[in-house]
């Protein structure tokens, strides 16, 4: 199969008619013959035939329309309920905004187009996108690797990609818990559990291995009975710290790998007829709005949610441009932004 645009003429010239009867059998018109219809869509599916979405784009082969997919596989929450991708969203609008550039975003689920087939390569042809920004997919899915083995311009937000034009960003996950582990170590703390994200994702891999390493820096016993794995949503949070209290010597601090997850183990501390940060204290990752709005006020590790979306805008727009000295990852700072979600461990801890 070839991984070049198929246009309607040349698929009319390959089925032997002409581009009216193309775009009759493909679009579902009855004046048809079965047999000819049943041909033609055939060639079409074998091709990768998608028509172009606009005229215009179809002469200059060129879209001012930059794709986004976003999503988190079936079985997984809903990528909406989380505010961390609305504010990366934002700052990738702003930034492909201000060249020009309009946000498509696809639909998470297989969607119709034409074929009822899922593929991320066909989706973007189809709307006959400039490039794509990827968030919260598998860069092990086959479709993705299609994706980002074709010549169309790819970038990743936290999902490490590799081919012919592409790049990704993502935050410093490794130094913000090691900031996060210092900061419940420098209070005292000895008992450090954590609760992870995905890990098959880059930010959840992440994060449970700077926790590793520095429980072994901090010269720390590594417990595996203080890894809770979550999703990086809030009932995964409330789920892992009920096990972390339920445990004969629970941990006196949690490190969670989101906020929304630490927002779901402050509300199991206080199901169990605890408090924090009295008897734990609970330190977040992502610094979303609220953050400082929950009680109490949630230590966190503020990410530059905008600016991951900025970063992956300017590297999106540099790939189309044709730029080949564009770096194959940014990656961003991240601050410890200390409120009332922390304090030294009880007295005998």
């Amino acid at each position: 199969m070839t991984e070049e645009r198929v246009t309607i003429r040349q698929l009319a010239r390959i089925c032997g008619v002409s581009i009216g009867t193309v775009s009759r059998a493909l679009n579902g018109y009855s004046d048809v013959n079965a047999e000819t219809r049943e041909r033609i869509i055939r060639l079409a599916r074998e091709l990768d035939y998608t028509p172009a979405a606009a005229a215009r784009s179809l002469v200059t082969q060129r879209s001012h329309l930059v794709g986004v997919f976003l999503e988190t596989g079936e079985g997984h929450p809903d990528p909406f309920s989380n505010p961390f991708f609305y504010e990366v969203l934002v700052g990738l609008k702003d930034a492909i905004g201000a060249a020009g550039y309009d946000l498509l975003l696809f639909a998470s689920e297989r969607p119709g187009n034409g074929y009822g087939e899922h593929s991320y390569l066909k989706r973007a042809r189809h709307h006959n996108v400039a490039g794509v920004v990827l968030m919260d997919v598998d860069p092990e899915d086959p479709e993705v690797r299609r994706l980002v083995r074709s010549d169309l311009a790819c970038v990743g937000v936290d999902v490490e990609l590799a081919g012919p034009a592409t790049e990704y960003v993502c935050s410093d996950s490794l130094a913000g818990i090691a900031l996060a582990m210092r900061h419940l170590h420098d209070l005292g703390h000895r008992r450090i559990a954590t609760i992870t994200g995905l890990l098959d994702t880059r930010p959840g891999a992440d994060r449970l291995r700077a926790y590793r390493s520095e429980m072994q820096g901090l010269g720390l016993a590594y417990r595996d009975e203080y890894v809770g794995y979550g999703d990086f949503y809030v009932d995964s949070g409330h789920r892992e710290m009920a096990k972390l209290l339920a445990l004969p010597e629970p941990p006196t601090a949690v490190v969670a790998a989101s906020d929304l997850m630490a927002i779901g183990a402050i509300r199991a501390v206080a199901a169990a007829g605890a408090s924090v940060p009295r008897d734990v204290s609970v330190v977040g990752f992502d610094d979303i709005q609220l953050a400082g709005h929950v009680h109490p006020p949630l230590t966190t590790l503020r990410q530059d949610k905008a600016g991951l979306g900025a970063e992956a805008g300017r590297a999106l727009l540099a790939l189309i441009g044709g730029k080949a000295d564009t770096p194959a990852v940014m990656t961003l700072p991240v601050e410890l932004v200390v409120r009332g979600s922390t304090t030294p461990p009880p007295s005998g801890a």
